[in-house]
């Protein structure tokens, strides 16, 4: 390929900076084969010139894919592509310490010919939808971690489906869809099953859900499944802003935030967790075995999630695996 070949498609009135737009024409070339390693780049001066852009911002396009691999640079020859990289769209909802385990999972299980994007929705469909929008065409795969809007589905069919992996939760998804999901329903009982023996010390069950909240409503269902297949009383607390500790009382809660509150007050009200009163937090942290004397958690393996996520990247077929959720026993129960 000559060193004229490769031209850019820069939009002067986009919000996206136009060395950012050169860096994602020539991974885009790379990864989608339509640039070739050993091909010669147009030279600083030649893109300044025909597309009417500084100096500066060339080379600040051209020096962030030098970083990363994409290019390397020759005295008195220019630049050339010397690697062969592929950009990978990772969607999040937020970013917790939970979700901090997927994505390192997810990186550490992709080698170095991949690079992620990782943005964050924060469960604003605009958002959701301007991600979308501004992505197509300039990722190897999306991995996308949706949430209960009826619009999704549309805005997605703009993906290819083969190159789309949808994970987290089974919401809005196909059977032609490639996933790897968590179950929060009949899982989640089935993981409770498992601390039956624990939950008979105390009185009554709290499940505190709490009005911010975006965790599936659907884990507060089998939950009354489940007080009601073992007799438990139960309750479920939305309205959390006077939460009070009672004694005798296990709760479950899908908020961190009310986890520091319960600690908080016992410690006030100097009850022992696990033997005044009981608690059950939702998703692992790598925080939580060595919080207090350690928190019981229900939790699906986010490390298996962005393993999973990761050989989808790779491997280039359709993938629909269920992760498994399970009950990890301490002290606080």
């Amino acid at each position: 390929m000559t060193r004229n070949a490769i031209s850019f498609n820069i939009n002067h009135n986009s919000d996206v900076p136009k060395y950012q737009q050169i860096v994602n024409a020539i991974n885009d070339g790379v990864s989608k084969d339509m640039i070739s390693i050993g091909d010669n780049l147009p030279s600083v001066n030649s893109v300044c010139k025909k597309y009417k852009i500084s100096r500066d911002t060339v080379f600040k396009a051209y020096s962030i894919l030098k970083e990363n691999g994409v290019i390397e640079a020759v005295p008195n020859k220019g630049y050339y592509v010397s690697g062969k990289t592929k950009k990978v769209l990772l969607i999040l909802d937020t970013f917790k310490a939970y979700k901090e385990v997927l994505y390192h999972s997810f990186t550490n299980n992709l080698p170095d010919t991949f690079i992620t994007d990782v943005q964050f929705h924060h469960y604003n469909i605009d958002n959701f939808k301007t991600i979308i929008n501004n992505s197509i065409g300039k990722y190897y795969k999306y991995v996308v971690m949706g949430f209960d809007d009826d619009t999704i589905p549309s805005i997605l069919s703009k993906i290819n489906n083969d190159d789309l992996l949808l994970i987290d939760w089974n919401i809005n998804a196909t059977k032609e869809n490639s996933f790897v999901f968590q179950d929060f329903g009949q899982s989640f009982l089935d993981a409770l099953q498992e601390g039956v023996h624990l939950f008979k010390k105390y009185k009554e069950i709290q499940f505190l859900y709490p009005p911010f909240t975006s965790h599936p409503f659907e884990t507060v269902k089998y939950f009354k499944k489940f007080c009601k297949q073992n007799n438990f009383k139960y309750k479920i607390i939305s309205d959390t802003k006077d939460f009070l500790v009672e004694k005798n009382i296990a709760y479950i809660s899908v908020s961190d935030r009310i986890l520091g509150l319960f600690l908080e007050q016992c410690r006030d009200k100097e009850y022992e967790p696990g033997v005044d009163v009981g608690f059950l937090s939702y998703n692992e942290t790598p925080m939580k075995k060595f919080i207090y004397k350690g928190i019981t958690v229900v939790s699906t393996d986010f490390q298996k999630q962005g393993e999973k996520a990761a050989e989808f990247v790779m491997e280039d077929k359709k993938i629909q695996y269920l992760v498994p959720t399970k009950l990890t026993i301490r002290e606080s129960l």
